[in-house]
Formats: structure tokens, sequence, C-alpha cells
């Protein structure tokens, strides 16, 4: 083959690779638009989806509108209710139980006789009593009357010794004759005095017999136990026949339920705003029991401990309620709110709204054209199910409830429908050049079709 030929065919296959280069080139670039405008037409039906697409599309969301309302500012706890007083009874004899008044649970009213125990041997160390006091009373009579007589005695004496006295000074008797006057007078006013002693006696010991008497009147009514207070009765631990030791074994309990006392603690760090407030008025408490029907019971608090516990910086707290329906029982939890103070015309968001950032609490405020910005707020008390705003919103705005990971600062939300419920992203978007539909490509607007 001559050179002139294999020059033609090096030149026509480097003619060939090029064509075919560029051949794939052109097809790169087809490929590449031909994705682009899928894309564009997923997200909103290109621009022939119109209110379809909204420029990205409208993110669904929930809002919820921002409320003005008196707010209670309470202070939660869980606490634990306390009888207000609870007895222990128990004999102050020793004797056997004959009767029991009442049974296991009943309740009971201060002065009810519930126990009796076998007064015989009482009653008869208070007949020997009241017998030794009649004999002392006699035997002090008998000094007093022994004492007149000595007494009188005394006297007669001593005026015959100062006549005897006399006629010796005139020499009508001899000096012995005054001196055994004077003698029998001085012998006498002892007697007198031994009398008087034996009175004092004779008065102490009946005083002291008249407190046997009295003891033994105590020592017998002790054999009726009667109810010290009001309340309903516990666990009988005695049965009739049972031999009792005093001050030994517990009979029974009682406890008063009505009124009643919960028991809580708060931190400490509210103890200020408490002792304000105690100032002005006694401040309202309401309890609930842990039993799953979430009654109230409304009371007012009634105890402030004198000093915090240092192991829990908390400070213990005692309310008091009437409690007539028993709701509260002794021994069991209770929820307890403490209720400050009550904020007026307090402005209030749904707690969802709330989101936290690096600069601390926003929400989603929602404009009137469905756009939304971050707006950082301050917040007070949360109240349930909503929190207090002071600071960054007004009553009657917008704020996104829901949904709020899909949003950023001026992103546009779904219309809501009758429920508050943004839509569900599901418009038809059909345009004239083809179905550019937004059906399933990301959130339709609010109208889910457009024309182009």
């Amino acid at each position: 083959m001559s050179h002139f030929g294999q020059f033609a065919r090096s030149v026509s296959v480097c003619a060939l690779l090029i064509l075919g280069m560029v051949s794939v080139a052109c097809s790169g670039a087809s490929s590449a638009a031909a994705a682009a405008a899928d894309t564009a037409n997923t997200r909103g039906g290109g621009r022939g989806g119109g209110r379809g697409g909204g420029g990205g599309g409208a993110v669904p969301a929930v809002i919820a509108v921002v409320s003005k309302k008196d707010v209670p500012v309470e202070i939660e706890a869980i606490g634990n209710v306390e009888a207000y007083a609870s007895i222990s009874i128990r004999s102050q004899i020793t004797g056997t139980v004959t009767d029991v008044h009442f049974r296991e649970g009943d309740t009971v009213k201060k002065g009810d006789t519930i126990f009796t125990i076998d007064s015989r041997p009482y009653q008869a160390l208070l007949d020997q009593a009241q017998a030794t006091f009649t004999r002392d009373e006699a035997l002090l009579a008998q000094a007093q009357a022994q004492l007149t007589r000595d007494a009188a005695q005394a006297e007669y004496a001593q005026v015959t010794a100062e006549r005897s006295a006399e006629l010796m000074n005139k020499g009508i008797v001899p000096k012995d004759t005054a001196d055994q006057s004077r003698a029998a007078a001085d012998a006498i006013r002892a007697t007198v005095s031994a009398d008087r002693a034996a009175i004092a006696s004779a008065q102490a010991q009946l005083t002291a017999q008249q407190a046997a008497v009295q003891d033994a009147k105590v020592q017998l009514g002790y054999c009726v136990i009667r109810a010290p207070i009001s309340g309903r009765t516990g666990a009988l631990e005695v049965k009739a026949g049972s031999l009792v030791t005093a001050n030994t074994i517990e009979m029974t309990t009682i406890a008063q339920i009505a009124p009643t006392y919960v028991a809580f603690s708060v931190p400490a760090l509210h103890l200020p705003d408490i002792k304000q407030q105690m100032t002005v008025a006694p401040l309202d408490v309401e309890a609930s029991p842990q039993t799953g029907d979430n009654k109230r019971v409304s009371g007012r608090l009634s105890f402030i401990d004198n000093q915090v516990d240092v192991s829990t910086d908390t400070i213990r707290l005692k309310a008091e309620f009437q409690n007539s329906d028993g709701t509260l029982w002794p021994g069991q939890f209770a929820r307890v709110n403490l209720r400050l103070t009550t904020l007026p015309g307090a402005t209030v968001v749904p707690s969802e709204a709330i989101q936290t950032g690096q600069d601390g609490q926003f929400v989603f405020a929602v404009k009137p054209d469905f756009t939304v910005e971050q707006r950082t707020v301050t917040l007070g008390q949360r109240v349930g199910d909503e929190t207090v705003v002071t600071n960054g919103l007004s009553p009657g705005e917008t704020v996104v409830t829901e949904g709020q990971l899909r949003l950023e600062p001026g992103a546009r939300i779904q219309r809501p429908d009758s429920n508050g419920a943004g839509g569900n992203g599901g418009g038809a978007g059909r345009g004239r050049g083809g179905r550019g539909g937004g059906g399933r490509g990301g959130a339709a607007g609010a109208d889910g079709s457009g024309r182009g």
C-alpha cells in the first residue's frame, strides 16, 4: 500500500474519534438538562405550576393563636397526707377487758366508750380507801375534842396558879402550895401543845387518805376507756377477755381525718415569695390523691417549718383541708398545687410552640402572608400545657406549634384548614406543557394546580 493510502486511512480514523466524542458530550448535556427539567417539574410543575409550588413549596405546619388570660402562679409538689391527730389507745391499768364497744374501722366521737375493763378490784380499793378516810376523820374529831378539854383545864390551872401566888404573897398559903399550882398549870399547857400537834398529824393523815380516795377513784375511772378525739378507729389488737397490762399494749388507734393535713416540701428559693404572700392573705392549696380520678380538694397553707432542710435545700410546708368527704386518706401520696398569686391578663402560648436555640427560647411567628419569622421570647410560669410569655409576643399573633423542624426564617407554611392544621401537600399542579404536577413532589401550595 502506498504512503498516501495509509495517510488517508489515519485521517479517517481521527475524524471518527472526534465525531464520537462530540456525540457523547451532546448526549450528557441532554441528560443533565432533562434531569433539571424533571426536578423543576417535581417541585411544583415548573412555571406552569403557578400557585402550586410557591418557590420550593409551602411547609405543612400546625398553628395556634397567642391568647390572653389570667394565669395562676403555682408551685407543684408531691405531698403526704397526715392525720390531723392520731392517738394510740393503751390501758392505764392492768386488768381484763370485759367489753369492746366498737368494730374495727368505725367512726367514734370524742367521749364515746370504746373499752371496759373489769372494775371489781378497783372498786374494792376505792371502798377501802373511803373507809380509812372515814376513820381518819373520826380520829381528827377526837383529837380536836381532846384539845378543847385540855385547853379548858389549862385555863383553870392557870387561874388557880395565879390565885395561889397572891395568897402566898399575903401569907395565907404556904409557898409549896403555890408552887404545886404553878406546876400543874405548866403541865396542862404542855398537854394542850401535844393536843395541837396530834390534830395537825390527824389532819395530815386525813389529807393523805383523801388523796388515796381520789387515786382509787381515778384508777376505777380507768376501767372505762373513752375516745379522746373524734375519728376513725384502726385495727383492734385486743378482744373481750384479754388481759392488758398498764401502758404496754396498744389496743387500737384513732385517727382524725376531718380535717386533715398534707405535708410537702418545695425548693427553698420559693420561701421569700411564700412568706411575702402569707402576709397578704392565706395561700390556697389544692391536693389530689394519686388514685387516678384527679379529684381536687381545696385547702389553706397552715404551717411553714422553722428551718430549711440543708441536705435537700427544701422547706417543709403543711396545708389544712376540711376533707369532709374523706377524699384524702392518711399515709397516701397526693399531688399538691400551692397558688402564690394570679397574673392578670398574661400572654400565653401552647408549650409546644417553644423551641430552644443557641440564643435561648424562640418561636416561629406567622406573618399575614403565611411566612414565618424566628422570634426570641422571654418565658414565665408554665401552667399545664401552656406557657406564659413575658416578652416577644402579643395576644392575637399566630405561632407554629408543630412542624418547626422543617422551618427556617422566611419559609412559607400552608394555609390552615378548618381544624387549624396545614394541608396534606398533595396538590394537582397540572400545566399545559405536560404533567408537571406537584402532587408527589414536596408540599404544594394552597391551590394544588397551576396553569402553564
